[in-house]
């Protein structure tokens, strides 16, 4: 493996930093909720179904009271509803009519904050753009499962938190990190159901 280039790695940085500098405030601002508000509702829209506190605690990396406070500011502004869970001690959570339509205006304010950009490049600088971005998420992905592994918890939450699955390709097989999921489960580097996040859906494991 070769050794990056110094330059490369810094301006890397730097539009890491730019692009989501814009993709907060265009989901915050779409969601009227800031931090861990867009990703919830964005993950209860796309993968989780009707689950409880602590499996959105998981899903976006927060401490079990600091879920339990973002679900009650969430219930007030009507996008969330609790529902009884699957057993009497448990209670679900599921998006109303309100948190459905919040759900999608995030998705599309995180598009169309990365629209702009993106635009400037011609069609092949957009392919080739692609086919590296879905490399780096390959590779990234497998430093995830390999840290869940050990027990060492990736910063954040999932991945796919703020995805939207149709965009990414994922009911087509063209999701790069479930590809590299699915690989490594098939493989055994990381056993299905362990430290690695099965979605609801089935489409194999999130990272």
């Amino acid at each position: 493996m070769s050794e990056s280039d110094p330059r490369l790695a810094n301006l890397v940085a730097v539009l890491t930093l730019a692009l989501a500098d814009r993709m907060r405030v265009a989901t915050e601002t779409a969601a009227a909720h800031a931090a861990a508000g867009p990703s919830t509702l964005i993950a209860l829209s796309e993968f989780l179904d009707h689950p409880t506190v602590d499996e959105v605690r998981r899903v976006v990396g927060l401490t079990h009271s600091g879920a339990v406070r973002l679900v009650d500011r969430l219930e007030a502004q009507g996008y969330v509803a609790r529902r009884p869970g699957r057993d009497a001690r448990s209670v679900a959570l599921v998006l109303t009519a309100k948190g459905k339509k919040a759900a999608e205006r995030v998705r599309v304010a995180r598009a169309n904050a990365f629209n702009p950009v993106l635009s400037i490049l011609s069609a092949d600088e957009q392919r080739s753009l692609t086919a590296l971005t879905a490399k780096l998420l390959t590779a990234i992905t497998d430093e995830r499962l390999r840290d869940r592994a050990h027990d060492r918890l990736p910063p954040g939450g999932w991945l796919c938190r703020l995805c939207d699955f149709e965009a990414c390709g994922r009911p087509r097989g063209d999701c790069p990190v479930a590809t590299a999921a699915a690989a490594s489960v098939a493989s055994g580097r990381l056993a299905e159901g362990g430290r690695g996040e099965r979605v609801a859906d089935g489409t194999g494991v999130l990272r």
